[in-house]
């Protein structure tokens, strides 16, 4: 099983304080989603990233928005277990496959997709995925490029998601709606948990 066979829903999560960090992943887990993804975009990311770690084994805890190989060293030592990248470069590319950890490495175009393939890697996230073309642009990559599979993510809804789900080559996608800032400041897991829920009964 890999990254795009664990759930329909890869919850994509901005955390701001990592003391919501284990009850957010036990709501997400208790909801049927154990891959989760926290982004480098706050200065808490990876403590929150550690603490899922060390204390919700269970849960599978990636990192989001690594841009560079420093970010790569970092995410590895707090304990991620999978790495997201909003795009590639190739210096960004080697850290990743030397990390010996799974990855979603971005991709947007034609181009992009077959420089990751032919590197050997055919699972990928596409972004941002409305703004580049959304659910026409992939069915379109489907027959030229079929051995490749897509974690869409960028502009997704619960409403949109199932849309993309049914693609053949797109294994899961990646979500905001998950997990509201506003719930996460107010430490509202039920309606975390409720909202993993429906994510997970999208397939």
């Amino acid at each position: 099983m890999t990254l795009l066979d664990l759930a329909p829903v890869i919850p994509v999560v901005v955390i701001d304080d990592a003391d919501r960090a284990v009850p957010l992943a036990r709501a997400l887990l208790a909801g049927g989603l154990p891959a989760i993804e926290i982004t480098l975009r706050t200065p808490c990311a990876l403590d929150a990233i550690g603490r899922i770690a060390a204390e919700v084994p269970e849960a599978v805890i990636g990192a989001g928005t690594v841009r560079t190989p420093a970010d790569v060293d970092a995410c590895v030592r707090a304990g991620a277990r999978f790495l997201v990248s909003p795009g590639v470069t190739p210096t960004l590319l080697d850290a990743m496959l030397d990390s010996g950890l799974p990855f979603l490495p971005g991709a947007a175009t034609v181009s992009e997709v077959l420089t990751l393939a032919e590197r050997g890697l055919r699972e990928l996230k596409f972004f941002p995925a409305e703004a580049a073309g959304g659910v026409p642009y992939l069915k379109s990559l489907a027959s030229p490029i079929p051995d490749v599979r897509f974690c869409p993510t960028g502009g997704i809804t619960p409403h949109t998601a199932p849309q993309y789900l049914a693609l053949p080559n797109v294994g899961c996608v990646g979500g905001s709606w998950l997990t509201p800032r506003d719930a996460l400041a107010a430490g509202d897991y039920t309606l975390i948990q409720k909202l993993a829920r429906e994510a997970a009964d999208l397939r």
